[in-house]
Protein backbone atom coordinates (compact mmCIF):
# COMPACT_ATOMS: atom_id res chain seq x y z
CA UNK A 1 0.00 0.00 0.00
CA UNK A 2 1.24 3.14 -0.85
CA UNK A 3 -0.31 6.75 0.16
CA UNK A 4 0.75 10.64 -1.11
CA UNK A 5 0.27 13.34 1.68
CA UNK A 6 0.68 16.90 0.46
CA UNK A 7 0.68 19.83 4.01
CA UNK A 8 1.38 22.87 3.93
CA UNK A 9 0.46 25.96 6.04
CA UNK A 10 -3.26 26.40 6.24
CA UNK A 11 -3.29 28.30 9.66
CA UNK A 12 -4.56 31.21 8.19
CA UNK A 13 -5.98 31.71 4.92
CA UNK A 14 -5.07 35.42 4.42
CA UNK A 15 -2.40 37.46 6.42
CA UNK A 16 0.97 38.51 7.34
CA UNK A 17 3.72 36.11 8.35
CA UNK A 18 3.61 36.64 11.99
CA UNK A 19 0.23 35.69 12.01
CA UNK A 20 0.93 32.49 10.09
CA UNK A 21 4.56 31.68 11.66
CA UNK A 22 8.04 31.41 10.11
CA UNK A 23 9.61 28.43 9.35
CA UNK A 24 9.90 26.09 12.09
CA UNK A 25 6.10 27.15 13.30
CA UNK A 26 5.21 26.21 9.66
CA UNK A 27 6.66 22.88 9.72
CA UNK A 28 5.92 21.94 13.10
CA UNK A 29 2.25 22.81 11.90
CA UNK A 30 2.27 20.10 9.07
CA UNK A 31 4.28 17.58 10.69
CA UNK A 32 1.69 17.44 13.56
CA UNK A 33 -0.95 17.74 11.24
CA UNK A 34 0.66 14.57 9.04
CA UNK A 35 1.10 12.41 12.39
CA UNK A 36 -2.53 13.08 13.11
CA UNK A 37 -3.85 11.99 9.26
CA UNK A 38 -1.66 9.05 9.70
CA UNK A 39 -2.80 7.97 13.43
CA UNK A 40 -5.93 8.32 11.70
CA UNK A 41 -5.15 5.94 9.17
CA UNK A 42 -3.48 3.51 11.05
CA UNK A 43 -0.08 4.68 10.02
CA UNK A 44 2.55 6.56 12.03
CA UNK A 45 5.35 9.19 11.32
CA UNK A 46 7.90 5.47 10.52
CA UNK A 47 5.42 4.73 7.98
CA UNK A 48 6.87 7.51 5.87
CA UNK A 49 9.47 6.64 3.32
CA UNK A 50 10.26 10.00 0.78
CA UNK A 51 9.59 13.38 1.60
CA UNK A 52 10.03 16.33 -0.62
CA UNK A 53 10.17 19.42 1.17
CA UNK A 54 9.63 22.95 -0.30
CA UNK A 55 10.99 25.94 1.31
CA UNK A 56 10.53 29.79 0.37
CA UNK A 57 12.99 32.28 1.65
CA UNK A 58 11.41 34.15 4.79
CA UNK A 59 13.41 37.35 3.31
CA UNK A 60 13.24 38.58 -0.51
CA UNK A 61 16.44 37.07 -2.23
CA UNK A 62 17.52 35.65 0.66
CA UNK A 63 18.20 31.91 1.33
CA UNK A 64 15.29 29.35 2.52
CA UNK A 65 15.74 28.74 6.08
CA UNK A 66 16.75 24.86 6.13
CA UNK A 67 18.17 25.08 9.91
CA UNK A 68 14.61 25.73 11.13
CA UNK A 69 13.06 22.79 9.19
CA UNK A 70 15.94 20.55 10.16
CA UNK A 71 15.19 21.21 14.41
CA UNK A 72 12.05 20.65 13.95
CA UNK A 73 12.00 17.48 11.34
CA UNK A 74 14.97 16.09 14.16
CA UNK A 75 11.75 15.45 16.76
CA UNK A 76 9.52 13.39 14.65
CA UNK A 77 12.35 11.50 13.09
CA UNK A 78 15.67 9.57 13.83
CA UNK A 79 14.48 9.82 17.74
CA UNK A 80 14.54 6.87 20.12
CA UNK A 81 10.85 6.54 20.06
CA UNK A 82 10.56 7.03 16.14
CA UNK A 83 14.06 5.66 14.85
CA UNK A 84 12.93 5.64 10.97
CA UNK A 85 14.43 8.56 8.73
CA UNK A 86 12.60 9.17 5.17
CA UNK A 87 14.81 9.88 2.07
CA UNK A 88 14.20 13.06 1.78
CA UNK A 89 14.56 15.99 -1.08
CA UNK A 90 14.97 19.63 0.20
CA UNK A 91 14.53 22.68 -2.38
CA UNK A 92 13.93 26.35 -2.47
CA UNK A 93 11.36 27.78 -4.63
CA UNK A 94 10.25 31.52 -5.30
CA UNK A 95 7.13 30.78 -3.87
CA UNK A 96 4.32 28.64 -2.75
CA UNK A 97 0.32 29.27 -3.14
CA UNK A 98 -0.25 31.89 -0.84
CA UNK A 99 2.25 34.52 -0.10
CA UNK A 100 2.58 34.22 3.66
CA UNK A 101 3.49 30.41 2.91
CA UNK A 102 7.02 29.24 3.57
CA UNK A 103 6.56 25.40 3.86
CA UNK A 104 5.10 22.55 1.88
CA UNK A 105 6.08 18.55 2.59
CA UNK A 106 5.17 15.99 0.09
CA UNK A 107 5.18 12.82 2.22
CA UNK A 108 5.34 9.46 0.47
CA UNK A 109 3.72 6.28 3.23
CA UNK A 110 4.11 2.99 2.64
CA UNK A 111 2.85 -0.15 4.82
CA UNK A 112 4.51 -3.50 4.56
CA UNK A 113 1.23 -5.85 3.99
Amino acid sequence: MGRRLVEQCRAVQRGNPEEVGDTKAQTLSILTKMKATLEAMGLGMGDIVKMNVFLVSPTPGGHMDSAAMNEVFKTFFGTPEQPNRPARTTVQVAALGRPTTLVEIEAVVAKAP
